[in-house]
């Protein structure tokens, strides 16, 4: 009786809103938002209604009639979420995080584990056969505690136009990258639905926006889209669901809306942030704002700087043998990697782990697999430092290039002469950035560039995003784990990656991953996600090298990582069930990944270069 009261108010207030005389409003691009009310207005809707669901839920009541409430605590938050993940980024991340622990490290002395509680929390102890009710009881006080707390501190006070058309492109970005793929909804997969409404509040965003559209068929045609979008993800099975269709002819033509729009409203979108506001294709080349991810924020590169990083790149003169160079083990035919299970140093020693591809790494946060560096200037020091590797320092290296005539020709067109360790580091980083073409067979089919993906490769790609849960860590477009909708983190997993490639005798690896240099045992074999771009020419895989090819790979995801064979592994963040993924579907999974080798690599491309260049070249 509650929600339809509470929905016969909302329609109310709608109608009222529509029928009075009200004096006419528009968009503008530098002062606060004439809509801001109305849009206010709407978001304490859906939050109050959030509050009043979960106000009822409570460990006295029977399971299904917690699970009953949940489901509408859950469809009124999902209603509240493209707001509160503008308005309130850090509580969107709390309230809907997923159930696994946090660990903030700011030094030795600073060390917070966080155990989540968020709605993610409670919906794997309602659903599951044995809830634990303490945690459950533990957990919807946080949160009975946290909604009305978000409520009462709200910022939304002076938001502009641009910020509501900000708000619309990050919630449309979040539903493709991450909310169809299951990512938070573990048990229920109840994702196409939830996505679902909050398509709803994007509806009744642009609905409040009416008047402020110059042309209106731009906002006709917002309309008619978005009521398509909702009737396919209503209708839509979580398993069955074509998300590349969906994302091809519904997320890539929004995101094109999106431009319209800023047009007509005579706005900005602001192009400081790791998503390119300008966009229009979620594969496109230039999704990213490449210039986000760099270090000293020179990150595009000249040709001349291009082409002086690929000298430096090839120049084993800059180790202290005088027999290593970058591509020494990233070679450029196979994806800028080594083809060992691990990686050579120095005198052919073997290293720590599995040498990863180059390519895309310029859209990450976090550099090796321990993420000890966070930038790719950065990471170029640690291994010029290496005892293993270059076993140099930077001093070393920039009188090397100093003493060079050819050198000193290419750093005039490159940095005005200037030969610094600062700006050699920048030349080898502006060619790794360059390694990102989005060029691959699927990238060319999402781009309509052409036609030619098979019924096998798309439903591979629909797997990877949906029943195989690939899509949740390895998050597209770039398929590693830069989080959407932001894309400013890089996140870690624990896998149980094992030592040897045995199903039926495994043993645990013991590389202690994020483990050090904080000691703390929480992050103990957590490793960074690598992109999955180019995988077909870069085995062997994971950290150490234990898989040879990805049916091992897929099957080890399938039984459920090291845990799913039995192995103690506390803290991993792969469930542990398997995912139940038949021998076709595997083979669809690997043709999809298969289509992620960009152009260049492919063994007809006339573009495969192959990394041994001289100083004159």
């Amino acid at each position: 009786m509650r929600y339809s009261i509470l929905s016969f108010i909302i329609i109310s207030i709608i109608t009222i809103s529509c029928s009075e005389e009200k004096p006419q409003k528009y968009t503008r691009d530098n002062d606060t938002s004439l809509f801001l009310d109305e849009v206010r207005a709407y978001y304490f809707t859906t939050l109050d209604s959030t509050i009043y669901y979960l106000n009822q839920m409570d460990t006295a009541n029977s399971l299904q009639k917690n699970q009953s409430l949940f489901l509408e605590v859950r469809k009124w938050y999902k209603y509240n979420e493209p707001m509160l993940m503008a308005y309130d980024y850090e509580n969107y991340l709390t309230i809907n995080g997923p159930n696994l622990l946090k660990v903030e490290i700011d030094d030795y002395t600073d060390i917070k584990k966080i155990e989540p509680k968020s709605l993610q929390v409670v919906e794997e102890i309602i659903f599951d056969e044995s809830p634990d009710l303490q945690k459950l009881h533990s957990t919807l006080q946080f949160l009975k505690v946290r909604l009305p707390f978000i409520k009462k501190n709200h910022i939304i006070y002076r938001q502009r136009d641009k910020h509501q058309l900000k708000l619309i492109r990050d919630a449309i970005v979040n539903i493709a990258a991450k909310g169809i793929t299951g990512f938070d909804s573990p048990m229920l997969a109840n994702s196409l639905k939830e996505a679902a409404y909050n398509y709803q509040s994007i509806s009744q965003i642009i609905t409040i926006y009416k008047d402020g559209f110059n042309d209106k068929s731009i906002y006709e045609e917002w309309m008619s889209n978005l009521k398509e979008t909702i009737t396919i993800l209503e209708k839509g099975d979580f398993d069955s669901f074509d998300r590349y269709g969906f994302i091809k002819n519904h997320t890539n033509n929004q995101l094109a809306l999106v431009n319209k729009t800023a047009d007509d409203w005579g706005v900005e979108l602001n192009k400081s942030r790791e998503l390119n506001p300008n966009a229009e294709n979620l594969f496109s080349k230039d999704f990213l704002n490449l210039e986000m991810y760099a270090y000293q924020k020179n990150a595009s590169g000249s040709k001349e700087q291009i082409k002086l990083g690929k000298v430096l790149f090839n120049d084993a003169s800059l180790s202290q043998n005088k027999n290593m160079s970058c591509a020494s083990c990233h070679l450029a035919n196979k994806a800028f990697t080594d083809g060992n299970p691990k990686a050579l140093g120095i005198d052919g020693k073997e290293l720590q782990r599995n040498t990863p591809t180059l390519t895309y790494a310029a859209f990450q946060k976090s550099f090796f697999y321990d993420g000890r560096s966070d930038g790719l200037e950065n990471q170029i020091v640690s291994v010029v430092n290496a005892p293993d590797e270059f076993h140099m320092d930077l001093k070393e290296v920039e009188n090397v290039v100093k003493a060079d005539s050819a050198y000193r020709k290419l750093f005039n067109a490159a940095y005005a002469g200037e030969i610094s360790d600062q700006n050699i580091r920048n030349a080898i980083a502006n060619y790794v950035r360059d390694l990102a073409s989005f060029n691959s067979k699927f990238d060319r089919n999402m781009q309509n560039i052409e036609q030619s993906l098979t019924v096998s490769e798309i439903q591979g790609f629909n797997l990877f995003m949906g029943k195989a849960g690939c899509g949740t860590c390895h998050f597209a477009p770039t398929f590693n784990g830069t989080v959407p909708p932001k894309y400013n983190e890089t996140e870690f997993e624990n896998l149980g990656v094992p030592a040897n490639a045995s199903f039926t005798n495994p043993e645990l690896d013991d590389d202690p991953g994020l483990f050090y240099p904080y000691e703390v045992e929480e992050k103990r074999h957590f490793f960074k996600t690598s992109t999955v771009r180019n995988i077909a020419l870069t085995p062997p895989y994971m950290h150490n090298g234990v898989y040879e090819s990805l049916e091992e790979v897929l099957q080890f995801y399938n039984v459920g990582g090291g845990a799913g064979m039995g192995l103690d592994v506390r803290y991993q963040t792969l469930p542990p069930d398997s995912l139940n993924l038949t021998d076709n579907e595997i083979e669809a999974i690997i043709a999809f990944m298969k289509t992620l080798t960009d152009q260049q690599f492919e063994p007809d491309s006339s573009n495969l270069e192959i990394e041994s260049l001289s100083l004159n070249n």
